[in-house]
């Protein structure tokens, strides 16, 4: 029984990090390094939220965060790819303004609440018969509708990267830009049309945990998850098959963290638990040999004269 939830709660943990780190991949392919993903997830776990809990509807929630998203990403876009500024240092400033834009709205729009706020989260869905398998049942076929949706994600970023014209525009915008130029593609026009699908899926991935996990907001919600999703991008080796093999790792690694917790009586202090996904993120990063980086990550595309 253990293990049956561990390993149910490890799918569950891994749903948020593979949309965001899926959508890091059709980002960062394109050239663009969205390292305001970690603001993305918090704008997307507040809105989703606050829209759950003033309207009722999971559904308003979800579409409040996907906006939530929506908008953090178009700021980062503007300012990268339209102003050519620098990616990381953008990203880094956003993150820090989402976070104290958050806290303060939280207090305008809540106040002081005596008693902790909350929602009923996304319900588990368990799906006739195969919910009945032994093992597989309880682990696979027992999730909420965005795991289920994370299924499909995969084999879908698969075909749209690897077997469309669209997906060769992509692909090509981060490696050749010039040469997608020439062809007579905007590549400013992709590069910003990518981040936004970014920010659309990591409002998702932010919302799951404050309202499709959890039931309630804290402005340390995200507390880093955004920038594990932004290293399994790295560690996947921008492919949506490896990028999905890293989240199962990293939602063992925090269900783990999670069970050994609750469990209690460990002659390890919690804080080793909690830090457990983040020491795996830096233990693979550093072991891993090489990275497929895309040639042109991060650097703005200045069309010639």
């Amino acid at each position: 029984m253990i293990i049956t939830n561990l390993l149910a709660r490890a799918l569950m943990m891994s749903t948020p990090l593979l949309y965001g780190s899926l959508a890091e991949v059709f980002a960062e392919r394109s050239g663009m390094m969205v390292t305001a993903i970690e603001g993305i997830f918090l704008a997307g776990a507040w809105a989703g939220f606050v829209g759950a809990f003033q309207t009722g509807s999971l559904l308003i929630g979800f579409l409040s965060a996907m906006g939530a998203g929506l908008l953090v990403s178009i700021l980062y876009a503007y300012i990268c790819v339209n102003l050519k500024q620098h990616q990381i240092v953008t990203g880094t400033a956003i993150n820090i303004l989402v976070m104290g834009l958050v806290s303060f709205l939280h207090r305008v729009v809540f106040g002081v609440p005596l008693v902790p706020l909350t929602v009923q989260p996304l319900p588990i869905i368990r799906l006739p018969f195969l919910s009945e398998i032994p093992l597989l049942g309880p682990v696979i076929f027992s999730q909420n509708i965005l795991t289920y949706i994370m299924f499909f994600l995969v084999p879908i970023g698969m075909y749209v990267l690897y077997k469309t014209s669209f997906g060769l525009t992509i692909r090509s915008t981060g490696e050749n830009p010039e040469a997608v130029d020439v062809a007579g593609i905007n590549v400013n026009r992709v590069r910003f049309l990518m981040v936004l699908v970014s920010g659309i899926m990591g409002g998702v991935a932010g919302a799951f945990y404050s309202i499709g996990y959890l039931g309630m907001f804290t402005t340390s919600i995200i507390g880093g998850r955004g920038w594990i999703a932004f290293a399994i991008c790295f560690l996947g080796n921008w492919n949506p098959i490896g990028v999905f093999i890293g989240t199962l790792i990293f939602g063992l690694a925090e269900a783990l963290a999670i069970l050994m917790q609750s469990q209690g009586g460990s002659f390890l202090p919690n804080e080793i638990f909690i830090a457990l996904p983040y020491i795996l993120t830096i233990v693979l990063t550093i072991s891993r040999k090489s990275f497929n980086v895309p040639a042109k990550l991060g650097i703005a595309y200045r069309k010639e004269n």
